[in-house]
């Protein structure tokens, strides 16, 4: 697939292009693209989801921290698919769902998610997406400290008992399956927003 990556000096970028390209896939200009792969801040991203639609080119969004609601809402009009995800690792979404089940059981719980201090948005799309998940909504502490790459928690309490929860991404690779996955899956999702690993997965 010909795909313009945006956010490819950054920290997931640059990471994410060899395996991109170690894959099969070809970077283009945006005027070439067959899809557009965003991992940059959530003002660009904003931006370049605004972009893909005007151009007639699918997206796939890996930035958290702004609304996808307005551009997907563009993207359906266009007969175009926004594919937007807070997180590619396999293990977060994972995570989310052991989540959701426990919640049936063991309903008291708090959320801890860590990042490195460069992370601009508070809480993670992780995070949020973890609540909406479970009943409540429970409560979720942010911490933004260096040495941290992603990291998160769910904590179950019940009578003489704790519950927890973890999934841990110690580099960036851990985000590419991910990344490869909604790329294969991109044309055959229906127009407009899509959000979400868990909805890609069988």
């Amino acid at each position: 697939m010909r795909v313009s990556l945006f956010g490819r000096g950054g920290k997931v970028g640059s990471v994410l292009a060899p395996a991109l390209g170690g894959s099969g896939h070809e970077f283009v200009g945006l005027g070439e693209a067959e899809s557009i792969v965003d991992c940059t801040a959530p003002d660009a991203a904003e931006g370049n989801g605004r972009d893909a639609p005007e151009r007639g080119v699918p997206c796939v969004v890996g930035t958290s921290g702004w609304d996808p609601e307005p551009l997907g809402k563009l993207a359906a009009e266009r007969g175009l698919q926004l594919f937007v995800a807070p997180n590619f690792a396999i293990g977060a979404v994972l995570m989310i769902r052991l989540a959701a089940e426990a919640a049936r059981y063991l309903p008291r719980a708090e959320i801890v998610e860590l990042h490195g201090e460069a992370k601009k948005d508070a809480p993670s799309g992780t995070a949020k997406a973890t609540a909406e998940a479970l009943p409540g909504p429970p409560a979720i502490h942010s911490v933004r400290l260096p040495g941290l790459v992603a990291h998160q928690e769910v904590l179950f309490g019940g009578e003489g008992q704790l519950l927890t929860i973890r999934h841990d991404a110690f580099t960036r690779e851990a985000y590419v399956p991910g990344v490869l996955l909604a790329l294969e899956k991109l044309p055959s999702l229906p127009a407009g927003l899509t959000v979400g690993l868990d909805a890609l997965l069988d």
